[in-house]
């Protein structure tokens, strides 16, 4: 579909006045030369007015739909056989301190446009009727041979200008297994916070894009915003893991258990999970304690770090059903661990039902955490307990069992208005089914048990 979508847009062009003015550039020209599938875009350079070169191929039929356009910065966007196009006047650019915003765009060469890109290996441009391949940088092509992130300009004033690029230099440097320049990774370092002027939507995107490397990738990704200082800026929560030393059942600090976690994820592993095996144990900084006898204890961890992970995820501006979710894998992450095979069948009733939707994500999390412990320290195996789930399962779908009695009977029999006592007692009805003394269904039989549970408690409290 790309190569279809280049041929289309070159022939719309053909022996228009935009001919010999038009030039492929960046990641489509990086990728193919290592061998990578590219990604499903196209960026065009123009050495003529862009906007004007998009309503060409809108007017030529070839456009999917009108062209949005940004006149300010010399920019417009189409689709071609469903593939995104962005054309771009060649420009030159100048920022305002606190904005990665250009407040000033010109029209400019080819040579000044390069020079404003964020890193040399995305410089490459590829001339769209001749095919003829510029490195007007001359150090784009030995970059991409010696596996090199390095900025064209003055990292310096390529870092000023627009700080996220720094975020992309770590995520470029994770996902094509290069390294970054010495004097990249200097400046990196000594301007992290100039993160402080990018917002919070657009960090999220770097760091969402990080993670859904593949693990190995991801986890040094995140080890390179770690070490940069890039990750204090947006995410202090997670840098407190640093150096955090744990008890003998693992080998590593916290930070470094963490990354081990990620890179034991599957490939097909969601962000939601890759989030959570981020943040799991983000608690234990917070809650670190030590015995008389030396013994190191978390206690609490999992809830205090899914109150954390809540609130980060919150201040990233991630979706409010990310959020939810994530913190209720963080606040479940130790729940299969804590299995036991004296277990009875009810309390592996109540583990399904506690787990629910998220049983799966948690054995994925389980067993990524589990293989980044210390190996000579018993661990129960996940697929252990995924055997007693099944088990039990057999007998009934114990995760879909429901109160015999819904809200507004409980609260016409307690007498009680809307709020968490009610949802308290439905959950004791639930689990009396759990525990076979109450059968599904059985409206009377609850109705029963919930009036002795009240008179119970209420004989207690006159007590």
């Amino acid at each position: 579909m790309l190569d279809e979508a280049i041929s289309t847009i070159r022939n719309a062009f053909c022996g228009s006045p935009f001919e010999g003015k038009l030039f492929l550039v960046g990641g489509l020209i990086r990728d193919r030369l290592l061998g990578l599938p590219p990604e499903q875009d196209i960026d065009l350079v123009c050495l003529c007015d862009a906007l004007q070169a998009a309503r060409w191929l809108q007017n030529a039929g070839v456009a999917d739909h009108s062209p949005v356009v940004y006149p300010r910065f010399g920019t417009a966007m189409v689709s071609v056989r469903g593939i995104q196009v962005e054309l771009a006047t060649a420009r030159r650019e100048s920022y305002a301190p606190d904005s990665r915003k250009p407040e000033r765009v010109e029209p400019a060469t080819l040579e000044e446009d390069v020079l404003r890109r964020d890193f040399t290996v995305n410089t490459l441009l590829e001339d769209l009727f001749t095919g003829e391949r510029l490195d007007l940088t001359r150090r784009a092509l030995p970059d991409l041979e010696a596996r090199i992130i390095r900025t064209p300009l003055d990292p310096n004033e390529t870092f000023n200008d627009d700080p996220l690029r720094m975020l992309r230099a770590v995520r470029f440097a994770a996902k094509l297994e290069f390294e970054i320049e010495e004097d990249t990774w200097n400046a990196i370092c000594e301007r992290a916070g100039r993160l402080e002027i990018i917002s919070r939507e657009r960090i999220r995107d770097e760091l969402a894009k990080t993670l859904m490397l593949p693990p190995r990738r991801a986890a040094r990704g995140l080890d390179l915003m770690m070490q940069s200082g890039l990750m204090a800026q947006f995410a202090p929560e997670i840098a407190e893991m640093v150096g955090v030393e744990q008890n003998v059942f693992h080998l590593y600090d916290v930070w470094t258990h963490t990354l081990k976690a990620i890179e034991n994820l599957s490939e097909e592993s969601s962000l939601d999970e890759r989030l959570a095996m981020l943040l799991h144990d983000v608690g234990k900084p917070r809650t670190r304690t030590v015995d008389e006898a030396g013994g190191v204890h978390f206690y609490g961890h999992q809830q205090v770090g899914a109150e954390m992970a809540g609130e980060l995820l919150h201040r990233l501006k991630f979706p409010n059903q990310t959020v939810a979710r994530v913190s209720r894998l963080v606040a479940q992450h130790m729940r299969i661990g804590e299995y036991s095979d004296e277990w009875s069948d009810s309390a592996v009733r109540r583990l399904v039902r506690d787990l629910g939707e998220d049983m799966e994500s948690l054995f994925t999390i389980a067993e990524a955490d589990r293989a980044a412990c210390n190996p000579e320290h018993h661990y129960l195996d996940p697929a252990v307990v995924r055997g007693r789930i099944r088990k039990v399962q057999d007998e009934a779908d114990y995760a879909r069992v429901q109160s015999p009695l819904d809200g507004r009977a409980i609260m016409h029999i307690a007498g009680l208005q809307p709020g968490p006592e009610v949802g308290r007692l439905k959950d004791y009805l639930v689990n009396e089914i759990l525990e076979g003394r109450l059968a599904e269904g059985d409206r009377e039989a609850a109705e029963r048990l919930l009036r002795q549970k009240l008179e119970q408690e209420h004989g207690r409290q006159g007590d």
